[in-house]
């Protein structure tokens, strides 16, 4: 008999969504939401779809809760999948192994949680399928879990739910690392890993796949989140779905500016750009980091007024978002214009934009110019200034930046003023 299940993981549940930066019209409050709607989007999906089972294959919670609400929470949406007879199989990973409150939590009997001391198999006898797995003991595992797991049960769909690195992946701790050609080689019919936030197939034949988290949380989760909704027929997986879960979805809106030359045409095209993103998230919010790049006149009239920047593609996206878009970070990443910026002729601007020169071409004059350096640093925006990716830099490399902003307020100050 055909039947449907669905594999999820790193769900992470009331994980702060990072970098909310709150201003007028920003949609903060549905944003700090969103791991909780993606979590009653999976439950709609497997009743919709009239799946027998669901997997989480690790990290439901995002480490020690603040409260209990955020298990009851689960335990609810739990019970609605009960209500509609389908239950659920999951292994607690990295994240969940944080958590005290996790381990003492009562679940619907619906809900069956893989222990940690040795691999264990849920049975669900009505569709003739062994789901295989382990839990996380401490939130660093560090050894091979998947080398204890059972051999495969003759004559019924074998699952291996797993939480872990694979192979390695980068970006992500190397937990429960484990061989892919192992993997191939174990007899299982469907590997649900997890642990790994972007979706991808790692073996058709048997189908090893990580389903990629449910929500973004921060700009670096880009693009489509959710589930994997998955087929089977005969014993064999003949189709693996994924579907959309998500409702805040996160984008880097990159817009090349090297042939722009005023402030209006720069908004025009952020403009565009955010609107091809808004309609590529349909209904949901979008969550945009807005860098602008490229060889322009505009660079010193944008490092020097990053501020009015900042506010203006907040009120556009505001005006075309309809609440809708929110605006993570507005890097500005341009150069300036190789004809754009000729060294001033005469006078004390001159001989200051002379040392400027210098110390942008030179970091190491730094330590011979160190009266400089900090009225430099003091004159710094508030705004630039405590960025952790500028307090991250070396003190020569502050410098260089803070000579280059330096000379791009003076001259967009003097064509100011001589416009």
């Amino acid at each position: 008999m055909p039947f449907q299940f669905i594999h999820a993981a790193d769900i992470h549940l009331d994980s702060p969504l990072r970098g909310l930066a709150r201003y007028e019209g920003a949609p903060v409050e549905a944003i700090r939401g969103a791991t909780r709607r993606a979590l009653e989007n999976l439950v709609a999906l497997a009743i919709d779809e009239a799946v027998a089972f669901v997997l989480i294959a690790g990290d439901l919670y995002d480490g020690d809760w603040r409260d209990h609400s955020t298990g009851l929470f689960f335990v609810r949406q739990m019970a609605r999948l009960r209500e509609a007879a389908i239950s659920v199989a999951l292994i607690r990973g990295n994240h969940d192994a944080e958590s005290s409150l996790t381990k003492n939590l009562r679940m619907p009997d619906n809900v069956h949680i893989l222990p940690a001391d040795a691999p264990d198999t849920v049975w669900f006898e009505d569709v003739n399928v062994a789901a295989h797995g382990q839990s996380f003991a401490t939130p660093a595992v560090t050894e091979d879990l998947s080398r204890n797991y059972p051999p495969p049960v003759a004559g019924v769909f074998n699952i291996g739910m797993l939480h872990t690195a694979v192979d390695g992946r980068e970006g992500h701790d190397p937990y429960a690392p484990c061989s892919l050609e192992v993997l191939r080689g174990f007899g299982y019919d469907y590997w649900a890993l997890g642990h790994i936030h972007q979706r991808e197939a790692l073996s058709a034949e048997p189908p090893i796949h990580f389903s990629g988290n449910l929500q973004g949380r921060h700009a670096r989760e880009t693009g489509e989140k959710g589930a994997l909704l998955v087929r089977v027929e005969d014993n064999r997986a003949v189709d693996v779905a994924f579907r959309c879960l998500d409702v805040v979805r996160w984008a880097n809106c990159c817009v090349d500016l090297s042939e722009t030359e005023d402030w209006s045409g720069a908004l025009k095209r952020v403009e565009e750009a955010l609107e091809h993103l808004r309609q590529g998230a349909g209904d949901r919010i979008l969550a945009a980091r807005v860098t602008v790049s490229g060889r322009t006149a505009l660079n010193d009239s944008l490092l020097a007024r990053h501020e009015e920047w900042i506010n203006d593609v907040r009120a556009l996206a505001n005006d075309i978002g309809r609440d809708q878009i929110w605006i993570e970070k507005t890097p500005i990443e341009t150069a300036p214009h190789p004809e754009g910026r000729e060294p001033l002729a005469e006078g004390p601007l001159a001989a200051l934009d002379q040392v400027l020169r210098e110390v942008t071409a030179d970091p190491g004059a730094l330590p011979e110019l160190a009266q400089l350096y900090d009225e430099l640093r003091s004159a710094l925006p508030p705004g630039i200034r405590r960025t952790p990716e500028f307090e991250a830099l070396s003190e020569a490399a502050q410098g260089e930046a803070l000579a280059k902003l330096a000379r791009a307020i003076l001259h967009d100050r003097l064509q100011r003023e001589a416009q």
